[in-house]
């Protein structure tokens, strides 16, 4: 391993992990309706969003020949796998409070069905790994800093953050397929992170209005909602204006995404875990490690 891709760390399959997500209240983030949905929407897309991401990495699964890059994948695989099982519980607690998931999720299996069917393997693995290269900033974003998910409930703070763990073992297996096998041209995986980022962001804020809408509260009221508390996701000082210098590394030519340390404490949540058997736990250790 070079100096360009000094910071990595292997995939771990963890299964069978109880954050108790049937206990979380309504407004789980501080009691925050807008805060709360934003989380909400983007947790609706990972099920299906990953599955997708599995289905554009198996489309070159067999002109993998390094051994390694073939376990990774593999593993790469599984934890997906993980991921949309525990975010499928979270999906059904949403549409238990009379969110509209399954009409969310029929309009996200359509998009994802035209894009395998309808555009190029290089294109979608491009898709994936710039997919992949913003949740693993995101994870880096949310727990960096304490304040940041202080108001967020424990439990969803830990499946958060075992997601973030995972996300930052695996960033870069996606992208070293497309790299390796992928044969995508530079202006295709450079234009693939923009238009994601444009995708998540536009999906995230619609459907956080949706939900919103479900949970009573009238256009005016979703409008100042959306005024006082986007800033805060994408405002000069926001959330995710935070990572606006690593997200650009990607679009450097000799970009990597372990060039890029992993969180400060990932280790803290491992040894956590492994200590107690209680993702809850290795989760609330994780964020009490952060600045």
């Amino acid at each position: 391993m070079n100096a360009l891709t000094q910071y990595s760390v292997e995939p771990v399959v963890r299964k069978n992990l109880n954050f108790k997500l049937s206990e979380v209240p309504r407004f789980w983030f501080g009691g925050d309706p807008f805060r709360t949905r934003m989380f909400d929407a983007l947790s609706l897309t990972f099920p299906d969003g990953e599955r997708y991401f599995i289905e554009c990495v198996r489309l070159f699964k067999d002109q993998i020949n390094d051994p390694d890059l073939q376990q990774r994948v593999a593993d790469f695989i599984r934890q997906e796998a993980q991921h949309g099982i525990a975010h499928d519980k979270m999906n059904q607690v949403m549409r238990e409070q009379g969110m509209p998931v399954d009409q969310f999720i029929s309009v996200m299996k359509k998009m994802f069905k035209f894009e395998l069917s309808k555009r190029s393997p290089q294109y979608n693995i491009a898709m994936t790994a710039a997919a992949e290269h913003l949740t693993a900033l995101m994870a880096e974003t949310f727990y960096s800093q304490k304040e940041t998910l202080q108001d967020a409930h424990p439990y969803v703070r830990a499946l958060l953050a075992w997601h973030a763990i995972e996300e930052m073992e695996h960033r870069d297996v996606a992208f070293d397929v497309m790299k390796q096998v992928g044969n995508v041209p530079e202006t295709t995986r450079k234009f693939a992170l923009a238009f994601t980022t444009v995708l998540m962001l536009n999906f995230t804020i619609y459907r956080a209005n949706i939900m919103l809408k479900h949970d009573g509260f009238s256009r005016l009221e979703r409008l100042k909602m959306t005024a006082k508390g986007l800033p805060w996701f994408i405002g000069k000082k926001g959330m995710l204006t935070a990572m606006k210098d690593q997200y650009l590394d990607w679009f450097k030519a000799d970009f990597h995404p372990s060039q890029h340390p992993v969180i400060a404490q990932y280790q803290t949540w491992v040894d956590t875990l492994e200590a107690t058997q209680d993702p809850i736990q290795a989760g609330e250790a994780f964020w009490q490690a952060g600045k």
